[in-house]
């Protein structure tokens, strides 16, 4: 009968959908609880689809600005530093010209950015030890960058990054650490610590480039106070996805 035949065909469809969309559970859940060296090849290759353009977003076009760039970024936004360095890189064009530079000016010039004080003596120290050490050239290695006043590890893995194209260490940022904790990848909350983990697992290669795309990700998708989870492209391979 036409009635008997309709259900029949409707249950026949149903036991057969329904297993299928149990194994696509199931394997989304043994995908996010995989070991992170087993993922994270997986999410970098997702992540560059979703974010072909990520790169440094301070706007450089030497070593020397990356370095100012960086400095006064710290506890401040991208967009911001950009906007001050608009005009400060016009003033100052090399090293001798920050070494040389009024405290008291340059403190007026990039207090916009916040702790003004502590990045201008930063700045100038930093010049200053590149007269000094390095005829007014910045270095390209891990420890004579972080010889200079006001430059640490983050500091230094940016420029040699981007400026140098030497992958020496992941920057950890706040985005970073705050994804990587969410994607499981460490357990970690020092920096230096996050870094260490992230080193063992992400091709060396990809250091550089990893921290662009979480930093791109943690401000489109994963947002801090409002997460979307739905529109991640690594949401089942995320212990803490929520979908």
């Amino acid at each position: 009968m036409p009635g008997t035949g309709k259900r029949t065909n409707e249950g026949t469809h149903g036991r057969k959908d329904a297993p299928a969309r149990g194994k696509a559970v199931r394997r989304s859940v043994r995908a996010s609880l995989l070991p992170a060296s087993e993922r994270i090849g997986e999410i970098i290759s997702r992540l560059q689809r979703r974010y072909p353009e990520a790169r440094c977003s301070l706007e450089h076009r030497d070593p020397l600005q990356l370095l100012v760039a960086t400095i006064l970024s710290a506890q401040c936004t991208d967009v911001r530093v950009n906007l001050v360095t608009r005009d400060l890189f016009r003033k100052y064009r090399a090293a001798g010209d920050y070494a040389a530079a009024d405290p008291a000016v340059f403190e007026s010039e990039i207090r916009s950015t916040g702790f003004f004080r502590n990045k201008t003596k930063s700045v100038i120290g930093m010049a200053q030890g590149l007269l000094e050490r390095f005829s007014g050239r910045v270095p390209d290695t891990m420890d004579d960058l972080t010889s200079l006043p006001g430059v640490g590890r983050k500091t230094a893995n940016v420029v040699l990054g981007n400026a140098f194209g030497k992958d020496e260490g992941v920057v950890v940022d706040t985005h970073v650490a705050r994804l990587t904790g969410l994607l499981g990848l460490t357990e970690q909350t020092v920096p230096e610590k996050i870094e260490q983990d992230l080193m063992r697992i992400v091709p060396r290669r990809r250091w550089t480039l990893f921290s662009h795309l979480l930093i791109h990700h943690g401000r489109a998708v994963c947002i801090a106070r409002r997460p979307r989870c739905d529109a991640c492209p690594v949401a089942d391979l995320c212990p803490s996805a929520e979908v």
